[in-house]
């Protein structure tokens, strides 16, 4: 439904597809625990979250071809001023709902710490993307993003394994 219809229809693609995209925490968490819990909802949060900074900085780069396909990407539709703008805040949306899993008690000072790092690193390259707008800002936004995610994830499970 996502593939054939909505990604070809609306500017807020990325939006609507990082919910479906969101989904296989949600399915994972509850085949290991028979259960979903408030943890689980913002580990969904924290992919939803990421996924416009991630894709809306690769669209940025491949604008063109978005263009030529007729798929209405931020970019082409709104401008890349607007798309830089919406990359800096989903940055900060990301980085509050990663916060909340330390608030919870789920995890401990170590998620805490490296979840500040690897955020404040994201929001820095944001206010970058605003400033200069070079494409290299895109560029290592999309492949710091990747990282970003495995990282955030990797520093949960040591997390736990730890503490």
């Amino acid at each position: 439904m996502y593939t054939l219809g909505l990604k070809r229809t609306s500017a807020q693609n990325i939006v609507i597809g990082g919910a479906a995209g969101s989904v296989p925490v949600l399915v994972g968490w509850a085949a290991a625990t028979n259960s979903l819990s408030l943890a689980a909802i913002w580990l969904f949060a924290i992919i939803f979250y990421w996924t416009p900074p991630h894709f809306w900085a690769l669209s940025l780069l491949i604008k063109k071809d978005y263009e030529k396909a007729h798929v209405p990407m931020m970019p082409v539709v709104l401008g890349e001023a607007e798309t830089r703008r919406q990359i800096f805040f989903y940055s900060l949306l990301l980085f509050a709902v990663t916060m909340m899993l330390f608030l919870m008690h789920t995890m401990s000072y170590l998620y805490l710490i490296g979840a500040v790092i690897l955020g404040g690193i994201l929001i820095y390259m944001s206010i970058r993307l605003l400033t200069d707008h070079k494409k290299n800002w895109a560029r290592t936004i999309f492949w710091y993003s990747n990282c970003y995610l495995a990282a955030i994830f990797a520093i949960m499970v040591v997390d736990r394994v730890l503490f």
